[in-house]
């Protein structure tokens, strides 16, 4: 384990101090905006927040990468000490960060993914956290005189943020060209692979993603695309990651990984895809279909049965809710919620080991459908598909599915998305999915 940036003492050394304090109506914009890195931004249908600045950063690279963040997360906590009193759970430090789809990858210079390690999450030295209406600042500092420069840092944004100038939204930078990987007679070969694979009972499914890079016109504000999701999609996990250094990631998800609360446990199944009506009729008439249709009901009950599958090790017990169909804006997905009451205290990292990859991205059985993506795909997914999300002190959480993402810098973003691939699957009305998918990020940059 390593900062993000700096040289910086080791967790167990340090000396954590964090405030906070109620703010007045407003948005957690202005932080986002701040010239501060690490920076983070999440928000939920139930919460918004953003984070600046790595009070403690904390990375981890390979296959223990959960197993690692989890302890280091565990020593941050442990040495952060709060206010006579304690703070609200709302406002209480929390954790940011996420990690990368595969383990062992080293991302050359070039790679839009170079700053991103296999695992990287801070506690900020400034949280702006928005819950049913109500705004909280929790600020933290570490080292010498932490409580105050903690307090300092709780001072300068109280008064900032009471009186936070409005944002007029840049114009959207426009796509110069285009670049795809691979191109549709490639996809196609590669799905027909795929299908052998499925046919001779190597795979059950394997999901097979695209990259599509695109240069801008002009520079590209990520804080206002992650704005703008908020009209679109306002029922997706939102996010945004910038590391010290180097190109921020950031999606408009619709799929949660696993929420944490005490021993229970939110997650689902989201698979099976088909696209949006011109009118509400076909809409209708597109859902009916999308229920009725053998292969992404097959699909979609591999992955349902492979989550349950996951959790029951952990869990008193497992209940499965009716499958349902899911609307965004410009796709319809199958979906079944599935909630868990677990049979003893588990931290939120042991969980997402456990379910990451789902095979709504990944593939079953896992290590074979693992082994055809790196065969397979000449692009680095680096954290596309991966879990991001948050962690506090008492092991709680909330991980979304890094899809329907996007990695940029100021004049390029390259976006991901992908297609499950089963029996009965057609290269070219797979292609046509994955195009649906790339919209909610193309959206907002031509």
């Amino acid at each position: 384990m390593k900062p993000l940036r700096g040289e910086q003492p080791t967790v167990s050394e340090m000396t954590v101090a964090t405030r906070g304090c109620r703010l007045g109506p407003g948005s957690v914009r202005t932080v986002l905006e701040a010239d501060k890195r690490p920076r983070f931004g999440w928000a939920s249908p139930t919460e918004s927040l953003a984070a600046a600045g790595g009070a403690a950063t904390v990375t981890a690279d390979g296959s223990a990468r959960f197993d690692d963040i989890r302890a280091a997360a565990a020593d941050v906590f442990d040495a952060c000490e709060t206010p006579t009193g304690g703070l609200p759970s709302v406002a209480r430090p929390r954790l940011f960060g996420g990690f990368a789809f595969h383990h062992g990858d080293h991302n050359g210079a070039d790679s839009p993914w170079a700053e991103f390690p296999g695992a990287a999450f801070f506690l900020p030295e400034i949280q702006v956290t928005k819950r049913d209406g109500n705004r909280w600042l929790t600020t933290a500092a570490a080292g010498e005189n932490a409580a105050d420069h903690a307090e300092a840092t709780l001072a300068t944004w109280k008064d900032r943020l009471a009186d936070e100038p409005a944002v007029n939204a840049k114009r959207r930078p426009g796509i110069a060209s285009r670049e795809r990987d691979p191109s549709q007679a490639a996809w196609r070969e590669q799905v027909g692979r795929a299908l052998e694979s499925v046919e001779e009972g190597r795979l059950q499914k394997v999901v097979l993603a695209q990259a599509l890079r695109v240069h801008l016109q002009s520079d590209l504000s990520v804080p206002d695309v992650f704005a703008r999701l908020a009209d679109t999609y306002p029922d997706c996990y939102r996010f945004m990651f910038s590391p010290a250094d180097g190109a921020t990631f950031y999606g408009a998800t619709p799929e949660r990984l696993v929420s944490l609360r005490g021993r229970t446990v939110r997650t689902e199944a989201l698979a099976g895809s088909t696209g949006r009506g011109d009118t509400p009729a076909e809409d209708e008439w597109l859902a009916a279909e999308l229920l009725d249709s053998t292969k992404d009901i097959h699909e979609h009950e591999i992955v349902a049965e492979a989550v349950r599958d996951q959790l029951e090790p952990f869990a008193a017990s497992v209940r499965i809710g009716d499958r349902t169909v899911r609307r965004l804006a410009t796709v319809q997905h199958l979906r079944t919620s599935i909630t868990a009451e677990l049979a003893a205290d588990e931290h939120v990292l042991s969980l997402v080991d456990a379910l990451h990859p789902t095979p709504a991205v990944g593939g079953l059985p896992p290590d074979e459908a693992l082994q055809t993506i790196r065969e397979t795909e000449a692009f680095d997914r680096g954290w596309y598909a991966a879990p991001i999300g948050w962690v506090d002190g008492a092991g709680n959480g909330t991980f979304a599915v890094g899809i329907r993402s996007a990695v940029a810098t100021e004049r390029m973003a390259t976006l991901f998305a992908g297609a499950g691939i089963v029996a009965d699957s057609d290269p070219d009305r797979e292609w046509d999915e994955v195009q649906l998918k790339y919209r909610p990020m193309l959206d907002e940059l031509e």
